[in-house]
């Protein structure tokens, strides 16, 4: 079985197929992105328009890609229409080896959203493929059920560092991004539970938002793992929330916690604005408030996560995400947690087509019912 997968829930425009390649086990056969970051770096986070209008420039000679690049072979059998981008295969139809298509229902930017599944409503009625609608924060731990790949074209990076094994059930999931932060046990591929969520901003949001105090470019997570190894973690004490139960998260007084900080070090007091921290503050300075900053946002998230691996005793733990790239959360999680820790290659963490495909190609396999691609709309606020 091999299945499109289709993402557009933000700035990137991707599109990926994956096949089975045996029991437990997936296959990579191409994955596709383009992302438009930066024509949002200069705005300091996602323009909603900007990103639209790149995903209608995108999307189909995205899919287009994604489906030569998997069946290489017929790759010679296709040619450039001219004065377009799209790619027609002359002979040996590649849409007759795709089974079904996965495709981001949400949540997301709604305008981006519209571009994906519109796409995908009309690529299942055209070419007669199951639909599958697919919640992308729920995909993101299914970047781990990737276990090989057959990237083996040109235009593509095959060097992907994947998982060996898939997780095990019960598999205790921390999905970690820019919009989502959430702790969820999934019992099977039909089954799981939500233990808790953050309760206002997400742990990749307040990475960006700290990033830009500090005078640091969007998206600021990276730069914030960078510049924390020049800095003292413990240089600053700062608060971790302390919420009813020990699953659900906070982000927003740590976030206030370190404008305060930054105020005090530089020499001014809380009415100073947060556009002029970054010249009054020396990059000694900088790199000891990013390290106790991002010290003490792991810590919550590998405590939280300590204390429901002791709890549910899961088989697996998968951190998943946009912040599952940060080298420090996986040292630190790798180090306390008796379970074992999986994550997902550095390129799957963000959000792709591959794990959209692969949840797709689960509920596929589990006989879940295909969406109707006459009627399936974009839910920008989806829930797990």
């Amino acid at each position: 079985m091999k299945i499109l997968g289709i993402e557009t829930s933000c700035d990137e425009t991707a599109a990926a197929v994956v096949e089975s390649a045996g029991r437990r086990r997936l296959k990579l056969l191409s994955n596709v992105v383009a992302s438009s970051v930066d024509l949002h770096a200069a705005f300091g986070g996602v323009v909603p328009e900007i990103a639209a209008r790149s995903h209608i420039e995108s999307i189909l000679p995205v899919i287009d890609q994604a489906l030569i690049d998997a069946f290489a072979e017929n790759s010679k059998k296709t040619k450039l229409v001219p004065n377009s981008q799209l790619l027609i295969p002359q002979s040996d139809d590649l849409w007759s080896q795709i089974d079904a298509i996965a495709v981001t229902q949400g949540p997301g930017l709604i305008s981006s959203l519209l571009i994906g599944v519109l796409t995908a409503r009309t690529l299942a009625i055209a070419k007669q493929k199951p639909l599958y609608a697919i919640n992308h924060v729920h995909a993101h731990p299914y970047a781990c059920f990737i276990t090989e790949t057959g990237l083996n074209f040109k235009n593509q990076n095959s060097n992907f560092k994947l998982v060996e094994k898939a997780p095990q059930f019960p598999c205790l999931a921390l999905i970690v991004s820019g919009g989502h932060t959430q702790l969820v046990l999934f019992e099977s591929h039909k089954k799981y539970r939500l233990l808790g969520q953050t309760t206002d901003d997400a742990v990749g949001e307040a990475y960006d938002k700290v990033a830009k105090m500090l005078g640091f470019p969007y998206p600021g997570g990276p730069f914030i793992d960078q510049i924390s190894r020049k800095g003292d973690s413990k240089k600053y004490k700062l608060p971790k929330a302390k919420l009813e139960t020990p699953y659900e998260f906070s982000f927003s007084g740590l976030k206030t916690a370190v404008l305060r900080l930054a105020q005090k070090v530089s020499g001014h007091d809380y009415t100073f604005p947060s556009t002029g921290l970054p010249e009054a503050l020396s990059e000694a300075q900088k790199a000891d408030i990013a390290a106790s900053f991002q010290r003490t946002a792991i810590e919550t998230l590998v405590e939280a996560l300590k204390e429901a691996d002791e709890e549910f005793q899961p088989k697996s733990i998968v951190i998943a995400g946009g912040v599952a790239a940060n080298q420090e959360l996986r040292k630190q999680a790798s180090k306390k947690l008796s379970t074992a820790v999986t994550f997902p290659d550095i390129k799957l963490c963000t959000d792709n087509a591959a794990m959209v495909a692969t949840l797709g190609y689960f509920k596929a396999k589990t006989g879940e019912k295909p969406a109707d691609p006459y009627s399936l709309d974009v839910d920008p606020s989806l829930k797990m």
